[in-house]
């Protein structure tokens, strides 16, 4: 049966203020971001949800709350100017080591890289707890195999990594000049920070077979 057939027969799809307040439902209701194509299959016949997404993106702009993306999906944020507002709850997280930050920099700019790679931008060893810690926060994860001698595993940013950052893409990392302006950059690593563009990592969900412990 067609749309027009199910409109004549009194089943068209709801307008478009309806579709907004279920995408606004949805995206309220969902932990984890949500594309476009999920809201819709659980949206009825011939809705529009992308129509609905870019109504709800404007009627939240500028709002405490707003509509972004992250990683091609869509989900409800603070707005990032009222971040301070939220002091108390991130007092109570732990925050990161130098090592674990510096480890998670050179992943985001030389992905997908390995653990040896890693080293040589950071000029030191990189523990396995830094790791770990990394991998248990979810902001890593296990990427393929380098075609190298002892084939060694290599680590990619995850979409909780994007989301925890509000960055769209690692495309949205800041370049060079920002990190200088920053004072980031003012103490390199040996071998520096080479910025370059992410790889293209859609293939690198094979699974991987050997124990972990083997890993790194």
């Amino acid at each position: 049966m067609s749309d027009t057939d199910q409109e004549g027969l009194g089943f068209a799809p709801p307008d478009a203020d309806e579709q907004e307040r279920m995408v606004e439902a949805m995206l309220f209701s969902t932990i984890e971001p949500l594309s476009v194509e999920a809201m819709e299959k659980r949206m009825p016949r011939g809705s529009d949800a992308a129509e609905a997404v870019r109504r709800l993106e404007a009627r939240y702009a500028g709002r405490g709350v707003t509509l972004i993306r992250v990683a091609g999906k869509w989900a409800f944020r603070t707005a990032s100017d009222l971040g301070f507002l939220l002091r108390s709850e991130e007092t109570a997280t732990r925050k990161l080591s130098r090592a674990a930050v510096e480890t998670l920099s050179i992943i985001a700019y030389h992905q997908p890289a390995t653990r040896g790679e890693i080293e040589e931008v950071r000029g030191v060893a990189v523990s396995r707890g830094t790791l770990d810690l990394l991998l248990d926060l979810e902001w890593i994860r296990l990427g393929r195999r380098r075609e190298t001698p002892g084939r060694p595993v290599t680590f990619v940013t995850t979409e909780a990594f994007l989301d925890h950052f509000g960055l769209e893409s690692v495309r949205d990392l800041p370049g060079v000049q920002e990190l200088k302006a920053a004072g980031l950059l003012d103490a390199q690593p040996q071998g520096g920070i080479a910025v370059r563009e992410a790889e293209d990592d859609d293939d690198d969900e094979e699974a991987v077979d050997e124990n972990q412990s083997d890993l790194f």
